[in-house]
């Protein structure tokens, strides 16, 4: 979704805003926010700012990356993960969203916000989603299709999937025969206080079983407005 001006004068208009109705800041910027289609200001932030981060990560990525792009809630990742899908999508390839966290018609909401025309991106839901059932539903599978996983501590959250270290290895293995690029949304360890580090790393990605994060190639992570991306290995 484009905005109907740049952000610097949409926070000009909230600022009018609080002059005039004698209201506060934040009241005003919800109100621009929600007029562009957001539920609130921080989900507009957290768009403008997966726009422009998107293109760039798009550009660096290779045939059989796994990338994971981690970050609180709230924090911008799965919207950057949705931007990456239209990126794909765009360029004309193949482009797959499995969710085991929305509905069908809350993924196509979301995306399509995002998209600049109609987008061609499958939306998969079935909880029986896991590193085989992916396997599976990619192949045959080009070089540079892009799929999301949202999102990776979720996977192995049935008792009769495989322990999450086997799926991402599967899904590892699978994206280098392939060529197929995965990116994983991540939650963060509560621990994280950016208090004493600005953005979080690889040591506060939340696992729920001990994994080898050296199976992941890329990884970006997101707080607050922010965001660092870097390889693994």
């Amino acid at each position: 979704m484009k905005l109907s001006m740049p952000i610097f004068q949409l926070k000009r208009r909230a600022k009018l805003m609080v002059r005039t109705n004698n209201i506060s800041l934040h009241e005003a910027l919800d109100r621009i926010a929600r007029e562009e289609g957001f539920a609130r200001w921080s989900l507009l932030s957290a768009h403008v700012a997966a726009g422009s981060l998107s293109e760039t990560i798009f550009s660096r990525l290779v045939d059989g990356d796994m990338i994971l792009l981690a970050g609180r809630p709230g924090h911008g990742k799965t919207a950057l993960g949705f931007e990456l899908l239209c990126a794909a999508a765009e360029d004309e390839r193949r482009s797959v969203l499995f969710t085991l966290e929305m509905t069908g018609q809350e993924a196509r909401k979301r995306i399509d916000r995002r998209a600049t025309g109609g987008t061609d991106t499958e939306i998969v839901t079935s909880d029986e989603i896991s590193a085989d059932y992916v396997i599976r539903h990619l192949s045959p599978a080009k070089p540079g299709t892009f799929a999301v996983i949202d999102y990776l501590q979720i996977l192995d959250q049935q008792r009769h999937k495989p322990a999450l270290s086997q799926q991402v290895a599967a899904l590892g293995e699978f994206s280098q025969k392939t060529g197929v690029i995965f990116a994983f949304i991540s939650q963060i360890d509560r621990s994280f206080d950016p208090e004493n580090k600005r953005l979080p790393d690889l040591r506060d990605i939340r696992l729920p079983n001990l994994m080898d994060l050296g199976l992941f190639t890329k990884a970006c992570f997101l707080h607050n407005g922010e965001a660092q991306l870097h390889n693994v290995n």
